[in-house]
C-alpha cells in the first residue's frame, strides 16, 4: 500500500524514539496460512521523522547512552566510535535540519520485527532516511544519504523488495557486487576482471581510483586497504523492476611504518584524531570509513548510486 505526505518543518537529521502506535499487523484471511501483513501508518512515520530533533540533541550533549538507544545498524555503528571520540575533543559532524519529506511505507509479511520504512527530504539538500523498528521504538538505521543522482520514481505501491522476486535478487546483489568492484584493482579503468561495471561518473568508481592509488601515496608508509559489507540491505522494489537499495560498506584502511621507520612519514589520520579514538599516540593505526549508500539496481542488475555518505566511523591502535 502506497502512503505518501508532504509536510514542511519537520525535524532534524536525526532520530528520536517513538511510541507503539500506528504500527499495526493485518491478519491474514480466516484459512489462510501466510503471515499477518504489517502497515506503518502515516502518523508513527510523521512523528519519527519529526522527532529527529531529540537525536540531534544527544548528539549536542554528547549523550552516547542515549544516542545507542536512537539508531541501529549504520548510524549505530557510527555513532558507537565516534560519540565517545567526540567526548575526547573530535570535531563529530554537524547536522542539519530537513524538511519536505516524502515518505515511502512498505508493507511487509513476516511480522512487525524488522518493520522499515524510508523517507526522501527534499530540503534543503535531497537526502534518504531509513528508520528500523526494534526494541519497540522506531530507530535511525541509515541518514542522511545525501542524493547524488536522480531519485526513481515510486509511483504506485510501495513493496518492500523482498516480497517480488526479481527485486529480491537485485536487492541481495548490491553489496557483494560492491565489495567485489571496490577490491578489482584491475576495475579503474572500467575493464576489471569482477564483471561488476559501473558509469564512468559513478561516485564509486572514484572512490575505486582513492583505494588503488592510496598505497602508493602514502609510501614508504605501508598501507592497506579492505572492503566490507555493514549491516543488513534495506530495499523498495521498483515500479519498472529491480530495487533500490539502503546499504552500508566499511572501508578499513591499516597503516604502519615503512622497514627502518619508527613514525608515520604520511598519517592518513591526523594525531588529535588518533587520540580522540584511541586515547593517545599509536605506530600503527586501523581506521575504519563507514559508506552508505543507496543504489538503485536496474531489472538487468546494472548498479547506479543514488545516495552516498562517507563518515569516519572508528580508529584503533594496530592493525586489528
Amino acid at each position: 500500500m502506497f502512503r505518501r505526505l508532504t509536510a514542511l518543518g519537520l525535524g532534524l537529521v536525526l532520530l528520536a524514539g517513538c511510541g507503539t502506535e500506528g504500527l499495526r499487523e493485518t491478519p491474514a484471511d480466516p484459512g489462510e496460512t501466510p503471515p499477518a501483513t504489517v502497515e506503518i501508518t502515516m502518523a508513527d512515520a510523521q512523528e519519527a521523522f519529526d522527532g529527529l530533533g531529540d537525536l540531534a540533541d544527544a548528539w549536542k550533549d554528547r549523550d552516547c547512552a542515549q544516542i545507542q538507544q536512537l539508531t541501529t545498524g549504520a548510524e549505530g555503528a557510527i555513532a558507537s566510535g565516534v560519540c565517545a571520540a567526540a567526548r575526547d575533543g573530535y570535531a563529530a559532524p554537524a547536522f542539519r535540519a530537513y524538511h519536505d519529506p516524502e515518505f515511502l511505507l512498505p508493507r511487509r509479511e513476516d511480522g512487525e520485527n524488522g518493520a522499515w520504512f524510508a523517507v526522501l527530504a527534499r530540503k534543503p539538500q535531497p537526502a534518504y532516511f531509513v528508520f528500523v523498528w526494534e526494541d519497540g521504538r522506531w530507530r535511525l538505521g541509515a541518514g542522511p544519504i545525501l542524493l547524488v543522482g536522480k531519485a526513481p520514481a515510486m509511483d504506485g505501491a510501495v513493496l518492500d523488495a523482498e516480497a517480488v522476486p526479481d527485486a529480491a535478487v537485485a536487492a541481495r546483489v548490491a553489496p557483494t557486487r560492491h565489495v567485489a568492484f571496490l577490491t578489482d584493482p584491475s576495475g579503474v579503468d572500467g575493464a576489471g576482471v569482477s564483471g561488476v561495471r559501473l558509469a564512468s561518473g559513478d561516485p564509486m568508481r572514484r572512490l575505486l581510483v582513492e583505494l588503488v592509488r592510496a598505497p602508493g601515496r602514502a609510501r614508504p608508509d605501508r598501507l592497506t586497504t579492505d572492503v566490507r559489507i555493514e549491516g543488513p540491505a534495506r530495499a523498495l522494489a521498483l515500479p519498472a523492476g529491480g530495487a533500490l537499495v539502503f546499504h552500508a560498506l566499511r572501508v578499513v584502511f591499516t597503516q604502519k611504518p615503512g622497514s627502518g621507520r619508527s613514525s608515520l612519514a604520511h598519517p592518513r589520520y591526523r594525531a588529535a584524531d588518533v587520540r580522540a579514538f584511541t586515547g593517545g599516540a599509536a605506530t600503527t593505526v586501523t581506521g575504519g570509513e563507514i559508506v552508505v549508500l543507496a543504489t538503485k539496481v536496474a531489472k538487468d542488475t546494472t548498479m547506479t548510486t543514488i545516495g552516498m555518505r562517507r563518515v569516519l566511523a572508528d580508529i584503533r591502535k594496530g592493525s586489528g
